[in-house]
């Protein structure tokens, strides 16, 4: 199993220029990727132009949007340019985008863009990106990866099934979600893939939060406080309750996912600081891949 880094792209008071120093550090002690995530509706930072940035201070890191707000990206032509733009300049295999309708309606309103069709937009959006991808219309540059970025979906539904099935390299699991729902999803994946006639198997990668230090509890209750609020105190407790903020909750969370069969785990971080970065590798220790290691290009046989 790989670890990847999540941005706390989602603390508010966050100083953009700190992003590029998480992305250097990252690299530099070994995770397989980093992850930017999206809002509209708040002050994280546009995942596409942080993983640019990424892309110019980094050489071999994979940069992952996970998830993408797909909808909201209404020109699907335009779209295909940028990621494709972004693949270029990140070098084959490193840009992966993970997508999702999303959740929060206010993300929606604030576009002016209807809540309920978001998963019908998503639909129409690959369909006519991959096609792009493909040569099929003139719009340029071409991604330098073959076939475009890989994509990965998320989300918990049939469809997220059948978009992972059609389109998909893998799927990207919630934060806070339970190991057993996630194997359940997981198996119900394969035997979709499968029945799509796809070769190779899906892969599969989830998030976890954490935070480390003498402040790490009161970083974490913040950050999830603020960024949660909107799904009730329910959920807040439960992403609180399942975040790292110890090296032996550090140690559990990997080996739980280990054995769930997760192709990569990716922890997210709540506190800006990047020496949050040492702290976290310091504990994985030789779980963590070799600094002086090339990113793998995509696995297309799947």
């Amino acid at each position: 199993m790989e670890i990847g880094i999540g941005l706390p792209g989602h603390v508010t008071g966050l100083e953009e220029r700190t992003l590029v120093t998480w992305a250097r550090r990252a690299e530099e002690r070994g995770f397989a990727s980093l992850i930017a995530s999206d809002r509209l509706a708040w002050s994280t930072p546009e995942p596409l132009i942080t993983l640019a940035a990424a892309a110019g201070a980094t050489e071999r890191i994979r940069l992952v949007t996970s998830v993408l707000l797909a909808p909201l990206h209404t020109n699907p032509a335009l779209f295909a340019k940028a990621a494709a733009t972004l693949d270029r300049i990140a070098g084959a295999g490193r840009l992966h985008l993970g997508l999702a309708p999303g959740a929060r309606e206010d993300d929606y309103r604030a576009s002016h863009l209807d809540f309920s069709t978001r998963g019908r937009a998503l639909d129409t959006l690959v369909e006519r990106v991959t096609a792009i991808w493909r040569g099929e219309e003139e719009v340029g540059p071409a991604p330098v990866t073959p076939g475009g970025p890989p994509l990965w979906f998320g989300g918990a539904s049939q469809a997220t099934l059948r978009r992972i099935a059609s389109h998909g390299t893998g799927w990207i699991a919630g934060t806070g979600g339970d190991i057993d729902e996630f194997i359940t999803f997981a198996t119900r994946l394969h035997s979709r893939w499968k029945e799509a006639g796809r070769q190779g198997r899906p892969r599969t990668r989830a998030t976890a939060m954490f935070a480390l230090g003498g402040h790490a509890h009161r970083s974490l209750a913040r950050a999830v406080n603020d960024y949660y609020a909107f799904a009730g105190p329910d959920y807040v407790r439960t992403v609180i309750d399942t975040a790292a903020t110890t090296a032996d909750m550090i140690h559990a969370t990997v080996t739980a996912h280990e054995a769930a069969g997760l192709d990569e785990l990716v922890f997210v971080g709540n506190d800006t600081d990047p020496k949050q970065i040492d702290l976290l590798a310091d504990i994985l220790g030789d779980k963590l891949t070799s600094p002086n290691s090339t990113t793998r290009a995509p696995d297309r046989s799947h």
